[in-house]
């Protein structure tokens, strides 16, 4: 049996295949966006009629394997990751993440993960390893295999920025004045944010809270933290939210980590947490009528955290403790998968706005790059808005990883300001600081590149490499301004 037809065939998939029948009849679905994520972490896939879902879920539908890769070629005009010539992928979608559509309720959204085609002649049929969303649910589950059901649930901190829009459809300022957590400055921007949480909530997403930050027109809302599979794909949703949003009010949906020097970049931490046992299926919106399958409303609850500190203590417990020694040693590949644009560096070299540089550890910290945030889950700050959520889940589990089996240490934590710790002779790892040398750190470690398993390394490296070698080979403004009358 392939990885696609046990894919296909797992236990009560055709059961939620039914279901999924159900739901289309009783909601009128007349059309389906079968959709899986790219390297870069875009929306790619198909739109397919509702009359052909019991077809479409049992055979799949074909796309070219460059998809993956957005089909985008590099500055020599080379597709990456797969050429022309090259066979076609099998999306297989996943109906437990069926959901309709809240701003055009004709049409739903299933989540799919890809194959080999099924006519290759080596390994055919087998699990597609440029599919960041299904190496990341096949990493967790070898992660819970080997640690005893120890998994990862977490949540994330989506800033982003809404941007007024020029005549041309560019992008002009920000949306209002960057005063962060005012008001009246979150008020301006009510009737957007509350469209984005109505139909979220209406997609399953558990929004908790929401803030205006400290740049033009800069919002972060969050919701409920659960496994690291759904709170990849409650990301990907948010986002494509946002884009419909910013396309019903005329204003531009900004995911960019710096478009403004001078004021905070937009970053996405990730606060973490590894447990055992819970309870899945709980639904925390509590509605009676659910407009999709249950799997994306349901919320993985209860169970041992440890990460929570032992009695008596305010560390960590061990496992917390190691982990955190993990992110430490791999910190610098980390950061080409957290920090993945050549202007996420942006972010960390306009200084005095929080976006940390040192690779350390403390409490309430933010001069740190991993801070508790709460007893029980610490927070990975060198993450930014524009990161693929499925391959930063797919690395930290990998540091985790080799935290729990080697039993790093991360020493002492960090209350001091980074910066006098440092004068006072602290000898604290930087985070490369170009996406160039970020690069080079994922090269040397094994570790991290493991979680890009198969293709994913060589599509996601041809990917970033061309990104950083256009950028290397373009005269900027600022070149510009510099060296126009450099001489003599």
């Amino acid at each position: 049996m392939t990885d696609l037809d046990a894919h296909v065939n797992a236990p009560r998939r055709d059961e939620l295949v039914k279901q999924v029948r159900a739901k289309i009849k009783e909601l009128g679905i007349e059309y389906i966006y079968f959709q899986f994520v790219s390297v870069t972490g875009r929306i790619v896939g198909k739109g397919i009629p509702a009359d052909h879902w019991e077809r479409t879920a049992e055979r799949g539908f074909q796309l070219v394997y460059g998809s993956t890769a957005n089909l985008y070629t590099d500055r020599h005009r080379n597709y990456i990751g797969y050429g022309a010539e090259a066979s076609e992928l099998v999306g297989i979608p996943d109906p437990d993440t069926f959901v309709q559509l809240p701003w055009d309720k004709r049409v739903a959204r299933v989540f799919c993960t890809c194959f080999r085609n099924r006519e290759e002649r080596e390994n055919p049929g087998g699990a597609l390893t440029s599919d960041c969303r299904g190496n990341l649910r096949r990493i967790h589950e070898a992660f819970k295999r080997a640690h005893n059901g120890l998994h990862l649930r977490h949540g994330c901190e989506p800033e982003m920025m809404w941007l007024k829009k020029r005549a041309d459809g560019l992008p002009d300022t920000g949306y209002t004045k960057p005063n962060c957590y005012h008001i009246d400055q979150f008020e301006s921007l009510r009737p957007i944010f509350m469209r984005v949480i109505e139909y979220a909530r209406a997609m399953g997403l558990d929004m908790i809270q929401g803030d205006h930050e400290d740049a033009p027109g800069q919002l972060e809302l969050n919701w409920m933290f659960d496994e690291c599979l759904r709170t990849a794909d409650r990301l990907t949703t948010y986002r494509q939210i946002c884009a419909q949003v910013a396309r019903e009010f005329n204003v531009i949906a900004c995911f960019m980590s710096k478009p403004f020097m001078g004021v905070s970049a937009s970053g996405c931490h990730h606060n973490l947490s590894l447990w055992r046992g819970g309870s899945d299926g709980v639904n925390r919106l509590g509605q009676e009528s659910l407009p999709g399958l249950e799997g994306s409303f349901t919320y993985r609850t209860g169970g041992e955290n440890t990460f929570l500190p032992l009695s008596g203590e305010a560390k960590p417990g061990p496992i917390g403790l190691n982990s955190i020694g993990g992110i430490i040693k791999h910190v610098g590949a980390l950061t080409a998968i957290g920090s993945s644009t050549v202007n996420s560096y942006r972010r960390l070299w306009d200084t005095g706005f929080w976006a940390p540089v040192y690779a350390d550890w403390g409490y309430q910290n933010r001069t740190c790059a991993l801070r508790i945030s709460a007893p029980g889950r610490f927070e990975y700050r060198s993450v930014d808005s524009t990161v693929n959520p499925y391959l930063m889940a797919a690395a930290i589990l990998n540091a985790f990883d080799d935290g729990i089996r080697s039993k790093l240490d991360p020493g002492e934590p960090e209350e001091r300001n980074i910066y006098e710790a440092m004068a006072a002779g602290k000898k604290v790892k930087k985070l490369p600081m170009s996406l160039g040398d970020a690069l080079k750190e994922l090269e040397q470690d094994e570790i991290i590149r493991a979680a890009m398993p198969g293709e994913m390394y060589r599509v996601f490296t041809h990917y970033k490499r061309d990104e950083w070698e256009r950028f290397m080979s373009t005269v900027t403004e600022w070149d510009l301004k510099q060296y126009w009358d450099y001489l003599p």
